[in-house]
């Protein structure tokens, strides 16, 4: 017996012919509303770009978001699913801050700059080719997770620069019937700087409920001499307190690779599920450090929660003949899918403590 079509969204190469009753719409500044025929409406605003334009042509492709000011990106009445998100901006992408609301919450189920959450925490430009998110010459930023909605989807961006950003965005979404048992999507960020004597880095804390995680970007940045990735990956399900349920083997072995990423010296790579995009090096002047960027998406292989859920990694580091204790800068983004209500995060670090080398 075939079964019917989930209304279009998870669509793959194995369903991509199935008919669907979703309804498909955009926003972006040229349709902010994302409404059927409403979109390339604007009039031209006396920009040199478009002063020999009318409506119809591209007389508003880009906003503008003032310091300190939080830009309303989309508003949208559900029910239906968030399916891609691309943006690319002039400006300090970690001092952009990427939050999603979810139906009637007051609190955000993503709260992240933006460099983090498409796993892109330093200045550099580095190619990000996996499924759930790719980094494009230059900096085009993409996001293809999932993100379900029943009532209500409000994207907003602020900016804690002190500078204007141009923002160009376009979120596509699908309007759609949802199953009882779609989850919403959140994501988490985090920095510990320095990490203490002993201490863990703790991604994902504070989670209650059933849900599942699906992925880890770590930007981490090394302040002592050796290799960084000895320390292991855990994740506390159900009630777990002293000893977790999952224990991985190493920092380098989570995300995908072995032996310390050294191929001839540190390799990156790129691939659907992990990756190790960004190594910057030291220069000899001002790049005074190690960096390492790396993301692991548990798309295949989502880790399931039924009460609660702590996700932690461990400072540690070899050298020579023994493991040590570091002290170094690392920071994360967790990304989950967990019923209602959203948890209440952290408070977000300062502009202060995000920022980095941009």
């Amino acid at each position: 017996m075939s079964q019917a079509p989930f209304h279009g969204l998870g669509t793959h190469l194995g369903n991509l012919s199935r008919l669907s009753s979703a309804r498909t719409r955009s926003v972006s500044p040229e349709n902010p509303s994302g409404g059927k025929g409403e979109g390339a409406r604007e009039e031209p605003t006396g920009d040199h770009h478009a002063r020999a334009l009318g409506r119809g042509w591209k007389v508003r492709p880009s906003i503008e978001i003032a310091p300190s000011e939080i830009a309303l990106l989309a508003d949208i009445e559900g029910p239906g699913a968030v399916q891609q998100i691309w943006m690319t901006l002039r400006g300090i992408t970690r001092f952009a801050i990427l939050r999603v609301y979810w139906d009637d919450s007051p609190l955000p189920a993503v709260e992240c700059p933006v460099a983090d959450f498409f796993a892109s925490a330093f200045a550099k430009f580095a190619q990000v080719s996996s499924l759930a998110v790719c980094v494009n010459p230059s900096r085009g930023f993409n996001c293809y997770w999932e993100m379900p909605f029943r009532k209500r989807c409000r994207i907003t961006l602020e900016n804690l620069s002190d500078a204007p950003i141009t923002l160009y965005y376009q979120i596509n979404y699908a309007l759609t019937d949802l199953p009882d048992d779609v989850a919403y999507f959140h994501a988490q960020f985090r920095r510990t700087n320095p990490l203490a004597e002993g201490e863990v880095h703790t991604l994902l804390e504070g989670v209650r409920g059933r849900g599942h995680y699906v992925g880890t970007y770590l930007a981490w940045g090394s302040n002592s001499p050796g290799w960084w990735g000895e320390g292991e990956m855990k994740f506390f399900l159900d009630g777990d307190q002293e000893f977790p349920t999952i224990c991985g083997t190493g920092t380098e072995d989570y995300f995908g690779g072995a032996w310390n990423f050294d191929a001839g010296g540190y390799r990156p790579f790129t691939g659907p599920y992990t990756g190790l995009p960004h190594v910057v090096r030291p220069d000899g002047l001002y790049e005074s450090q190690l960096r390492f960027g790396m993301y692991r998406w548990h798309i295949p292989d989502p880790i399931r929660f039924e009460q609660d859920l702590r996700v932690t990694v461990q400072g540690l580091g070899w050298r020579k003949d023994r493991f040590i204790l570091l002290h170094d800068d690392i920071s994360s983004v967790a990304y989950w899918y967990q019923e209602l209500p959203t948890p209440a995060f952290p408070k977000l670090p300062t502009r202060h403590e995000l920022e980095l080398d941009e």
